[in-house]
């Protein structure tokens, strides 16, 4: 099988290729596999949904309305409700498309030498806009209705004025997935664009550094109350706490977050570069996909779950949730940390029932032979299961042993196990001219497209001049 990944969209390049304490640990993820259950818990029914969804937000935790940009709550659990069985998605092919807001900024900035920009589809947002100093973590989503498409796109921004020079969520939306909406600052309406989503006020939470989309999947369940399926957003999240790192015998530095102006005074923009700091996964749940509550975790800062042990593979970070609903009662998350043992990146899975409470696994890909674009690890997994063959298709940040960043492909028949890489060189490496991708490429965004023709369209986010864009 051959699958055409159609990198940077408007340039028509085609690639070919084959298609704490009250957290409860596992003292070796790579062994304690749980049996996994062939009869389906009567807990809990999750329902995917490709809908759109009703702009009216009603979704309630605990009888607070989500409609809050900021708001921490945990979901209700109580007995009925989980044993409820009757949820369902909503499926409605005639429900009204709306079409948002006038946004403060409609275009993406263009830049006059078209040979620079080639590929390009998201630019940095205009001069004192919350996102006008970098973009990344894309995380695209098609929809179809009777009459019309719409793509939505949640991105990370950064801007050194404003929002305390902290990292924030935005919408971008668009009828083709190539020419996109923009706001400039906070939205206002259900059909609005911008910025929806701000770092955490609470000192004790995970997420008052940073914040990176990373995986948008449309459920409902028994457990949330609303009169729709909802947006169930995966991110990272990172602390101020910063991660001891000893080891001097790379050929480059590398920070955690990657390429955000962090620093300890907030006046140096490279202070921060070389940095690591804590982070973990959470969630947080929309109606519209605008306005988000973040949904406590078990973890004591608000977070699905904690890192690793000491001498697991994951004890430095967790980052990157990248979660696959794969039928119900059985959601996958891939997500990347850095094995100290191996010295790499690595990707590995965690499993859960209800989207909340995961087990980890076991990694399940780490770092590549010596010489190869991916021999210092893994990260950023973006994972489709395949709708034509129900085979599981990564694409994945690759690192080189000097820190240039490509992007690679793997394949496996369930997504649990058996990993193999398409081939052994990259499928998008960065340009070689003066581009605006000529430096890395990584946080790839995989998007399947319908028709008989195996079609794949790949998001990307590429580093140059000025700094990061789609």
């Amino acid at each position: 099988m051959e699958t055409a990944l159609t990198a940077s969209i408007t340039g028509s390049k085609t690639i070919n290729a084959l298609a704490t304490p009250s957290t409860k640990r596992l003292t070796n993820p790579t062994t304690l596999l749980p049996i996994w259950p062939l009869k389906r818990p009567v807990i809990l029914d999750l329902y995917p949904c490709n809908s759109f969804l009703s702009p009216k937000p009603r979704l309630r935790f605990k009888n607070i309305e989500l409609f809050l940009i900021h708001c921490s709550t945990k979901p209700n659990t109580d007995k009925d409700n989980a044993m409820d069985q009757n949820s369902t998605s909503e499926r409605n092919p005639k429900s009204n498309i709306q079409k948002p807001a006038t946004p403060t900024s409609n275009q993406a900035l263009s830049s006059s030498n078209s040979s620079f920009s080639r590929g390009l589809v998201f630019d940095l947002g205009p001069k004192n806009s919350w996102d006008s100093v970098e973009i990344g973590s894309p995380v695209v989503k098609r929809f179809l209705g009777d009459e019309e498409e719409r793509w939505y796109m949640w991105y990370h921004g950064w801007s050194s004025s404003g929002n305390l020079g902290l990292d924030a969520v935005g919408l971008a939306v668009s009828s083709n997935g190539i020419h996109w909406e923009r706001g400039g600052g906070p939205i206002r309406s259900s059909a609005d664009v911008g910025l929806v989503m701000s770092c955490s006020k609470d000192w004790w939470a995970f997420d008052t550094q940073s914040i990176r989309p990373c995986e948008v999947v449309i459920m409902s369940s028994a457990k949330v109350r609303a009169n729709s399926a909802v947006y169930w957003l995966y991110y990272t999240g990172f602390s101020s706490e910063k991660v001891e790192f000893l080891d001097d015998s790379l050929e480059f530095t590398f920070e955690n977050p990657e390429n955000v102006n962090l620093s300890d005074n907030g006046d140096d923009g490279n202070s921060g570069i070389g940095k690591i700091y804590q982070s973990l996964p959470g969630l947080a749940m929309s109606q519209d996909g605008r306005h988000w509550a973040r949904i406590e975790g078990e973890h004591h800062s608000g977070a699905l779950f904690d890192v690793g042990l000491n001498g697991e593979w994951d004890s430095m970070f967790i980052a990157a949730p990248h979660v696959v609903f794969h039928g119900s009662g059985d959601l996958r998350m891939f997500y990347h940390s850095f094995d100290v043992e191996k010295a790499q990146f690595a990707i590995g899975i965690a499993r859960s029932r209800d989207g909340m409470k995961w087990v980890k696994l076991a990694k399940i890909i780490g770092g590549g032979p010596t010489g190869c674009f991916d021999e210092f690890g893994v990260l950023n997994a973006s994972v489709v299961r395949n709708r034509k063959d129900g085979k599981y298709v990564m694409a994945y940040e690759g690192v080189a042993a000097d820190g240039r960043r490509s992007i690679g492909l793997a394949v496996s028949l369930d997504g649990l196990k058996d990993w193999r890489r398409v081939q052994d060189d990259p499928v998008l490496r960065q340009s070689q001219e003066d581009r605006w991708d000529n430096k890395g490429v990584g946080s790839p965004c995989l998007v399947q497209m319908d028709g008989d023709a195996d079609e794949w369209r790949l998001y990307y986010r590429g580093i140059g001049k000025g700094g990061g864009r789609v």
